[in-house]
């Protein structure tokens, strides 16, 4: 299993340059590399026995596979399918495929990754390639915001590098557990960097332009999975090394409210959807001991929302509710918003529990609230007018086999926490969601507040990097 591991992180590169030699089996050979991910991903949410391998000593590279990667690999194998699906009848060329199936093995490579340095080369090559992705239309628009991106993680990752290094000069070695003997400013400055590039609280607000403006399939990859890089070693962090487990926890509450506090004020369906992306990475981190199922359950179901919301007539909420959409559209948007929701029958239910009783009691309020506010947020997707007499001829060729996978997930992934289906555990959750439509329907409904988006301008977001490591540096002494 070793060498098939070390195979199996090599074949998206290898694939990926390959699709220039033959560019008309594009699509069908990054499908392949995605399926023989999403074999890997299921053998290790399977298989009991974690794989452990050090191939440069010291100086890493040190890799370790387990339940929590087989999620984390599962999540990114389902999505890029989808993705690749979505985009199978469009004009997009080879290098597309090939920055795709480059990402998707950068990608990979983090979720294995148990040293500092393969995850901070894993998330340089994610950064570069997503950059391509994000500007592949090469308009003005779509270059700029491409461009942000980059600038922005790359200042990130130069926070996290230095932090690597410190770690090092330390402790002589890149692993994760050397985090434990760690000088503070080490923490502090590794901290900042995969906050930057998770989307974690305000260091994340840069996330929710990029995400809405992007191309709808590039907005479902970089929010199911592609955020969930930045996430992935915070979660590690907190398994291995306890001292770091609060801090973890409490930025993931932070985020939870963070997110959804921008969500149920949006009117923008697409930044509505981003800043949930936000909110939902709170979730996986107040949690980190089941974050892998919750980081499974949250890469389908946002990524078959952006999906869906990229076919309807408009992104503007006020214009969706006064022109019915499609019956046919409005069926898997209503599935998909039921799902995060966290209503029964569908995976967001059972991971919304098992992160519920994972959760320590400091952590109790803030996550209700923010689950209260997740059904205010999605009230406005379920609750949107709708009519058969429309079709549904307007969607992209490859819409409904990517929307019919993701959703087939969700409903398939219910099986992996049947046990959350206890009559207090279903009772919970459907008073939470009957709290929120109420208050959609109330209050927020009629409300029209518009949050300032001087935060989220290219000037502040370094700025509250600056902040935020004064910040981290304050907790870790404490």
């Amino acid at each position: 299993m070793d060498t098939f591991t070390l195979i199996w992180i090599v074949l998206p590169l290898f694939v990926g340059f390959s699709i220039y030699l033959l560019p008309k089996l594009d699509r069908i050979l990054a499908i392949v590399v995605s399926l023989v991910s999403l074999g890997y991903g299921l053998w290790h949410l399977i298989s009991p026995t974690p794989i452990s391998l050090q191939l440069l000593d010291s100086f890493g590279v040190r890799l370790y596979v387990d339940g929590l990667s087989g999620f984390f690999i599962l999540t990114n194998a389902i999505v890029t399918i989808a993705f690749i699906l979505y985009c199978w009848h469009s004009e997009k060329c080879a290098f597309f495929y090939t920055q795709a199936i480059i990402l998707h093995g950068s990608v990979n490579a983090v979720f294995i990754s148990a040293d500092l340095i393969s995850v901070y080369v894993a998330l340089e090559v994610i950064g570069i390639a997503a950059f391509l992705l994000i500007a592949y239309p090469r308009t003005n628009r779509s270059i700029w915001v491409g461009l942000r991106y980059l600038f922005v993680s790359n200042t990130a990752m130069l926070f996290y590098l230095l932090g690597a290094v410190l770690v090092y000069q330390s402790t002589n070695s890149f692993a994760f557990d050397g985090l434990a003997q760690a000088p503070t400013e080490a923490i502090a400055l590794i901290f900042i960097g995969l906050l930057t590039k998770g989307g974690i609280f305000v260091s994340g607000l840069w996330l929710p332009l990029t995400h809405s403006e992007a191309e709808t399939p590039i907005s479902a990859l970089l929010s199911g999975v592609v955020v969930k890089a930045g996430v992935y070693p915070l979660v590690r962090f907190a398994l291995m090394v306890p001292e770091i487990d609060p801090i973890v926890r409490l930025f993931g509450v932070a985020t939870a409210l963070l997110g959804v506090s921008y969500a149920v004020f949006s009117k923008d369906a697409k930044r509505i959807l981003a800043f949930h992306t936000v909110s939902q990475l709170g979730f996986i981190l107040a949690a980190p001991t089941v974050g892998g199922f919750y980081a499974l359950t949250h890469g389908l179901v946002k990524s078959a929302l952006f999906l869906i919301v990229g076919n309807l007539p408009s992104r503007d909420i006020k214009v969706l509710k006064k022109e019915p959409i499609s019956t046919k559209l409005w069926i898997p948007l209503a599935i998909a918003s039921f799902s995060i929701s966290g209503f029964p029958l569908l995976a967001g239910f059972g991971a919304k529990v098992l992160t519920s009783k994972n959760l320590v009691p400091w952590q109790v309020i803030g996550m209700n609230i923010a689950a209260v506010g997740t059904a205010i947020s999605f009230a406005k997707f379920i609750f949107l007018p709708h009519t058969s007499e429309l079709s549904d001829d307007t969607v992209k060729k490859g819409f409904w086999p990517a929307v019919v996978l993701l959703l087939s997930g969700l409903v398939l992934a219910n099986g992996l926490y049947y046990e959350a289906y206890s009559l207090s555990n279903i009772v919970k959750p459907l008073v939470t969601i009957a709290a929120g439509w109420l208050a959609y329907f109330l209050i927020f409904q009629k409300l029209s507040i518009y949050l300032p988006r001087t935060i989220e301008q290219f000037d502040h977001l370094i700025g509250a990097m600056s902040l935020m490591l004064t910040f981290l540096f304050w907790i870790v002494l404490a």
